[in-house]
Formats: structure tokens, C-alpha cells, sequence
């Protein structure tokens, strides 16, 4: 069968990258199509991942509704001229172009339908199948999602997938065992980012003051970093950079991918920006198993008490993992569940029609069975 997986920002590299694989290994045809991000396609790039590059969308919200028409036109073409039978990603373009073609599409969603309310509106509702983590049960407009106990980012850190590669330490200038922290600095310019404030200038340079003591620095940025800070810019590559989070100290930073992918590594994280207690999957990590934290930052005082209890816990690290071996308990093998679902469509939207537990079957303890 012939499937297309649709890039729109660098994070779906990661969350599509083993579903590509297993496509292949199977013997399918599979076309990865990419926005014109140079670090999606670099990402892409190293792991080897040929692409078709489509336009890159404006950063201003009434720019990207005027392209969204061309970008539906440009993916229905790429579509026929690789006889398409199934899409798949988180954008909007392959959720209409199922609408008026005989492609079917498969969306991947995580957040909240009131954090995006225009993708609540313009694009879940024209997927052929809208696939969620199992914490947004109830909270989802469409009714008919289809739910699994999984966070995204566990189609690519679950332990079944990563093993954070140590070279990395030596490559960053550090001795195996040393502390140090990684910050992550957002720039908010997505659709649902309208109004959405992250940590202030002050408030980076506040936290560099308080971790200087305790251990190295690295900070990874969506854009340029300020001047002041650029001493501590984070130089490993991008592929390399989920191995240097895996051995950190304490994540901090406005971003809430980053901020989960360190909670499901068992490293605490920090995070600070308006959408702080509105995305239900980080609730889940935060009040279920305790792995991350989240404060708007109006609270940045309190996020700062909740540092310097973390930087003074002993045995951190090994309460982490303790933690985080709690939450992989429940969850199930998402990369694995995702090429199941995708290879057997539509197939097997009936069998977890007729059986919402059957997702279960997808945990590392079954799968060994």
C-alpha cells in the first residue's frame, strides 16, 4: 500500500520516524512531505528520510488560512502523483485534502480541543480517523476519536525505541556523572499561540544565576538567542539532543513538548508559560505521576522554590526513574500501536470500534507474549 506521512514542524520528524520505518520494512511505499523548515528537513536528513519540501507557512495566523487552500492543492497533487491511499500526520492540509479525494487520513492530535480551537473546529472534524492520547477521553469534541494510553512522545522515547547514546557527554565537554541542565526557550508563533507569554528575559537570565552553581548550562532556543545567554547555546546536533536530555539534571523551559519529553526520560522538568494546568496529557504527568511542573509566569517565584527544593532533593535522579518506570506501567508501546493501526486502516478503526481496550494489547508486557 502506498502512504504518505505529512511533516509540519520538527517534533513530527521524531513522532513519525519509526511509524516510516516499519512501513518500509513491511514493504509499503511511503512519501514523507515537509513544510520548509530547515530543521525539520536537517532532522529528516540524518536519519535518512527522503522528502518532497512544501511551502514554508507565514508566521501571521491570517497568512496561514490564505495558503491553507494552496498547501491542500500542492499535497493533493503529491497525493495522486504517488497514488496515495492513506495520509498521515497532525495538519490540517491532510484532513481536508480526505475531504475531497479518495486519500484517507489519520490524524494524531495530543492537545486540548480549548488550547486549539481552530484545529478543534478546521481540522479534527475532516480527518478520516482522529487518534488522542487516552487523558482526553471526554474532553474531545469528535466523538467518535479513537483513544490510546500512550503520550506522543513515546513513539520515539518509549525505552522499547531509546537508549540515550553516553558519547554525547564527552561531545558536550562533560564527564559522565556531572551535572547539568538544559533550558528551552519558545517563541509562540503557532496558531494557538496567540496571546500565550512564556518566561521574560529577566526571568531566563534568573534562572542561569540560580543553576551556575550547580553544574553546566545548555540552552536550545526556536530562534536566535540573546545576546547575554549565547554562552551557553547548546551545540550538539539536533538528533543528538533527546541523548544529552536523557542524562541531565533538571529540564527548565516554556516549552511543553520538551517539557514532556523529559518527563517520560525521568528527568524533572520545569516549565513556565501560559498554557500552564490547560494541557491535560502534562496534568497527567504533573498530578498523576509527578515527573514535571508547570507555573504561568506570574508565578515564576514559585517555580524558583520548586528549583532549589529539586537542586537540594538527594537522590533525584533515582526518584525520577522510580517515577517515570510508575508511568511506562501504564502506558503501552505507541510506536508499535501506531503502525498497527496505520498498516490495517481501516481495518483497524473497527477493531478498536468494537473493542476500545484492544490499544491495551500494544503494552511492552503483551507485546513480549
Amino acid at each position: 500500500m502506498n502512504f504518505l506521512i505529512d511533516i509540519g514542524h520538527p517534533a513530527h520528524v521524531h513522532l513519525y520516524r519509526n511509524l516510516y520505518f516499519r512501513l518500509r520494512e513491511k514493504g509499503h511505499t511511503v512519501v514523507v512531505t515537509v513544510k520548509n523548515l530547515s530543521s525539520a528537513t536537517q532532522l529528516l536528513a540524518s536519519y535518512g528520510i527522503p522528502y518532497i519540501t512544501m511551502p514554508e507557512k507565514p508566521d501571521a495566523l491570517l497568512g496561514k488560512i490564505w495558503k491553507q487552500a494552496w498547501f491542500n492543492l500542492k499535497l493533493l497533487q503529491a497525493c495522486r502523483e504517488n497514488e496515495i491511499a492513506v495520509a498521515v500526520g497532525s495538519s490540517a492540509t491532510i484532513a481536508h485534502i480526505s475531504c475531497i479525494s479518495k486519500v484517507k487520513s489519520i490524524v494524531f492530535d495530543d492537545d486540548d480541543d480549548e488550547v486549539e480551537p481552530l484545529v478543534a473546529r478546521f481540522v479534527n472534524p475532516f480527518a478520516s480517523s482522529l487518534l488522542s492520547p487516552n487523558v482526553l477521553q471526554g474532553k474531545r469534541r469528535r466523538r467518535d476519536t479513537v483513544y490510546y494510553p500512550a503520550y506522543h512522545e513515546l513513539a520515539y522515547l518509549h525505552p522499547n525505541h531509546f537508549r540515550p547514546d553516553p558519547a554525547v557527554l564527552a561531545e558536550s565537554g562533560l564527564k559522565e556523572g556531572s551535572p547539568f541542565f538544559i533550558l528551552r526557550f519558545n517563541v509562540f508563533k503557532a496558531h494557538h499561540d496567540t496571546g500565550v507569554k512564556g518566561l521574560s528575559p529577566e526571568q531566563k537570565l534568573k534562572l542561569v544565576e540560580i543553576l551556575k552553581p550547580h553544574g553546566a548550562i545548555f540552552i536550545t532556543t526556536e530562534r536566535e538567542i540573546e545576546p547575554e545567554l549565547q554562552e551557553y547555546q547548546m551545540k550538539v546536533s539536533p538528533q543528538k539532543a533527546h541523548s544529552l536530555l536523557a542524562y541531565a539534571a533538571i529540564f527548565i523551559g516554556d516549552s511543553q513538548t520538551m517539557a514532556s519529553e523529559a518527563a517520560v526520560l525521568g528527568v524533572p522538568s520545569l516549565r513556565c508559560n501560559t498554557f500552564a494546568g490547560r494541557i491535560s496529557y502534562l496534568e497527567e504527568q504533573e498530578k498523576k505521576y509527578g515527573l514535571t511542573f508547570g507555573y504561568h509566569p506570574g508565578d515564576f517565584d514559585k517555580l524558583v522554590w520548586k528549583l532549589k527544593t529539586l537542586l537540594a532533593m538527594p537522590n533525584l535522579k533515582e526518584e525520577w526513574q522510580r517515577r517515570r518506570r510508575a508511568m511506562l506501567a501504564d502506558k503501552i508501546d505507541l510506536s508499535a500501536f501506531m503502525a498497527w493501526f496505520v498498516e490495517n486502516y481501516p481495518r483497524s478503526a473497527q477493531a478498536l470500534k468494537d473493542d476500545p481496550e484492544y490499544a491495551g494489547r500494544f503494552s511492552p508486557a503483551q507485546i513480549a507474549q
